[in-house]
């Protein structure tokens, strides 16, 4: 069935050659808003991330929980790009494309006549976005990017973790795969920006993506504290390297998390805890004073914090205004009522009945709202209807392109 998308993207359409997650995540946040998004595929083998597991779904495909978080709102082909026949079907799905997202290695689609100087001599409209570990050029260029080596190499994990000397000390990566998932923002982002560009001009554009580059520019306040002011960033574990407090405390039976960000809620806090003398100290009656002299902050502050409960206390926050929490396991912030609120979770089906849940599309659109039209799919199981529809093969065309293993359908 083809799409019937209302969202802001509905009729562009998008060929993913893409795998894994930072290029999946970006097609996936198009399909989300709208864009019909055919997923490419090989045969035999499918996305990495299906085997990505456990846990996997029980059923026929034994597909992994992994490879359900980035590819709904897709329909997937499983094309062998490597014989010639199969890469002359994806350039002829290309013509007919607004958007192509790829993350071979540089240069990798060349040799398939699947690069951006190949589709776009018949499609100069095409906006091609490649997606790479380090670039399309610089000394790194050539070299496989992996999300935990970008956060290594990035400097992301020289700022995460306890601080060296403590208990646990040492450089630690973020629990989700944070760099491949920020360049599938970035990636989205610059393919929306190429679209509206083409609106104006007619002509499309190739973009190109490195995670490397990507998880340097988040290092923003970070990285600012030491190219204008020469300060040296080091992990603090739960605290924050400019203002103070802004870390976790313990309660008499649990931590809670305490987020100030000005004097005003610094004083008020204080004032909670019984301690409204604390900001009239010299040395913290602002916060660079308080950054400068955070341990001894921290010693005046660990006692009155230590005779709460935690939950009165984040009550107590509450009603004072005051930005305050505790840490969630991931099945509680899943039960929240917030999120429910918010409509975060949900269920699809799949083509065969099962059911599988997804976390949805974070933004509201008041006038052009995502839909949530297919589940992830199996792979290859829309082969013979894009084909048929897209390029207008027959039956006979189809099931000779299956029997040669140019195609396949669901494994």
């Amino acid at each position: 069935m083809t799409d019937t998308a209302s969202g802001p993207l509905a009729g562009i359409k998008v060929l993913d050659l893409s795998r894994v997650l930072a290029g999946p995540w970006s097609s996936q946040i198009l399909g989300d808003l709208g864009a019909e998004v055919i997923k490419v595929e090989q045969p035999g083998q499918g996305d990495d991330t299906r085997r990505w597991g456990p846990p996997f779904l029980e059923d026929g495909s034994r597909d992994s929980a992994y490879y359900l978080c980035a590819n709904r709102n897709k329909r997937s082909i499983a094309v062998d790009l490597a014989n010639p026949e199969g890469a002359e079907l994806i350039r002829q799905l290309a013509a007919q494309s607004d958007i192509v997202v790829e993350n071979f290695r540089v240069g990798g689609l060349a040799k398939y006549g699947l690069d951006y100087a190949s589709l776009s001599a018949t499609n100069p409209g095409l906006i091609y976005c490649s997606i790479t570990g380090f670039g399309q050029d610089g000394p790194y260029r050539d070299r496989g990017g992996y999300d935990f080596l970008i956060q290594g190499m990035s400097g992301l994990m020289s700022v995460t973790g306890r601080a060296d000397g403590e208990p646990g000390g040492g450089p630690m990566k973020v629990g989700i795969p944070i760099s491949d998932l920020v360049t599938g923002l970035y990636a989205a982002i610059s393919m929306l920006a190429a679209l509206e560009n083409r609106h104006r001009t007619g002509l499309g554009q190739h973009i190109d993506c490195a995670l490397l580059d990507t998880q340097v520019s988040l290092l923003a306040n970070q990285a600012s504290n030491y190219l204008n002011g020469g300060l040296m960033p080091r992990r603090l574990g739960n605290e924050h390297p400019n203002t103070v407090p802004y870390q976790d405390f313990a309660c008499a039976d649990g931590d809670v998390l305490v987020a100030l960000g000005n004097d005003r809620q610094f004083r008020a806090f204080t004032a909670l805890i019984g301690l409204p003398d604390l900001p009239d100290d010299p040395r913290f009656v602002d916060n660079a004073g308080r950054n400068r002299h955070r341990k001894e902050l921290q010693d005046a502050m660990r006692p009155a914090i230590a005779r709460w409960q935690s939950a009165d206390l984040i009550a107590a926050m509450e009603a004072a205004k005051l930005p305050g929490g505790k840490v969630n396991e991931i099945p509680e912030i899943l039960a929240d009522p917030q999120i429910a609120a918010r409509g975060l979770i949900h269920r699809l089906s799949r083509s065969d009945g099962t059911e599988v849940s997804v976390l949805g599309y974070p933004a509201k659109l008041s006038r052009t709202p995502v839909d949530y039209r297919r589940a992830p799919p199996r792979s290859g199981e829309d082969t013979a209807e894009v084909l048929a529809e897209r390029l207008g093969l027959t039956e006979e065309q189809i099931a000779r392109l299956k029997t040669d293993g140019i195609v396949a359908e669901t494994l």
